[in-house]
């Protein structure tokens, strides 16, 4: 079933369409450019070639090094790479604790809950009702056995921002204190293409990407690596990407994120401005005409994703509602869609269990406009009325 004209798509955070420029560049390496990258022939060295253009269109949007960015499957791989590959070396020095945050994609909760059956402690970072982390909170979690810490950087659910700039800082000033070496990584998917990424102004170790939420394929993403760290490889093999990911690399999607990432800098103030406009227009909407909703996402987050409760009324019969009339939404994470557990977000920030199972979350593109939105906010209205009669 494809979108009709007049479908309303506001789940941007779950995926992203690929775009027709982003297409159009890959449809050459499916069926004319088609060589295997490791390969001495001319064909071969031509889809080589693409993945180093790629890489290298990655690595200006970050500000890295090429050579510090690994292809991956997705932003799952790429977690999973980063603290795997770091933590299942043999524990050295001591060093066996683990920091995340209460809100991380379950792409890095479960890795790192599977570390502790071979060692490791896991510590949970706390957040406020904002969804933010406390510094002051963060720094005394630290201590001389910390060998690894993710934080995400844009919170998929309610789209709050860490500070991550200033938790490095802190995580450099515990490293020179307590002599050791703290790998720090954290989860970018939900930021490129929204928010301004740079891997040396924040300082971070690892930093991964996933290609589907800014309109390249699906199953493909990154992985920053600084420079000179090694990782224990999670896929043993042909030893592509520089020892890192053995597999014969997926050329056209290689080719298609390098594209995409590159259109999504080039539009992210104007994507940013929009959107925001969107979510500040849906809030004063609700406001309006639902007075009883309660908003969990902050206003200085992401400006594409809004997060709300209409108390009383569960989220999956408001969402098979917003269906009906053409609207595609989600509640809470997108991978935990069949889940009747509330969003382990919405819990970690302090709401009440009845008030998460409620939650609806919008997120908005460049394609949404304003009068979408006043169409949302009508039928919102009146599901609501529906519901409660």
């Amino acid at each position: 079933m494809s979108l009709e004209l007049n479908d309303i798509y506001v789940d941007i955070a779950a995926t992203t369409p690929v775009s027709k420029v982003v297409l159009d560049e890959m449809l050459p390496f499916f069926t004319e450019i088609y060589g295997n990258p490791s390969g001495l022939y001319m064909l071969s060295q031509e889809s080589k070639a693409a993945i180093e253009f790629a890489r290298d269109k990655v690595s200006k949007v970050i500000n890295s090094k090429s050579s510090e960015i690994i292809f991956t499957s997705g932003g799952t791989e790429s977690n999973n790479l980063a603290l795997k590959g770091f933590c299942s070396n043999k524990i050295e020095n001591n060093q066996n604790e683990i920091i995340i945050s209460t809100i991380e994609h379950h792409a890095i909760i479960h890795p790192a809950e599977q570390m502790t059956q071979i060692g490791y402690k896991l510590n949970y970072c706390p957040v406020d009702t904002n969804g933010i982390i406390n510094l002051d909170t963060f720094k005394n979690l630290i201590n001389k056995k910390t060998k690894f810490i993710s934080i995400i950087y844009a919170n998929n659910e309610i789209g709050s921002l860490q500070k991550i700039k200033n938790l490095v800082e802190i995580t450099r000033i515990k490293e020179k204190e307590f002599g050791t070496k703290i790998l720090f990584h954290t989860d970018a998917v939900q930021a490129i293409g929204k928010i301004e990424v740079d891997v040396i102004d924040l300082g971070v170790d690892l930093l991964s990407i996933s290609g589907h939420k800014f309109n390249a394929p699906k199953g493909v993403g990154a992985l920053f690596v600084k420079e000179d760290l090694y990782l224990e490889p999670l896929l043993d093999g042909g030893g592509q990407e520089r020892q890192n990911r053995s597999g014969t690399e997926n050329v056209p999607s290689i080719v298609g994120l390098g594209k995409a990432i590159e259109i999504a800098e080039t539009n992210r103030v104007e994507y940013f401005n929009h959107t925001n406009e969107l979510r500040l227009k849906m809030i004063d909407l609700l406001n309006e005409n639902l007075p009883k909703s309660i908003i969990h996402s902050s206003f200085d987050g992401l400006p594409n994703i809004l997060n709300f409760s209409i108390p009383n009324i569960q989220g999956e019969p408001i969402l098979i509602a917003l269906d009906f009339k053409g609207i595609m939404a989600s509640s809470g994470s997108a991978c935990s869609t069949a889940s009747i557990e509330p969003s382990h977000v919405l819990i970690a920030k302090n709401v009440q269990e009845n008030i998460a199972l409620g939650s609806i979350r919008l997120s908005f593109g460049l394609t949404n406009t304003l009068e979408q939105v006043e169409y949302i906010a009508q039928s919102l209205l009146e599901i609501y009325k529906d519901l409660t009669k």
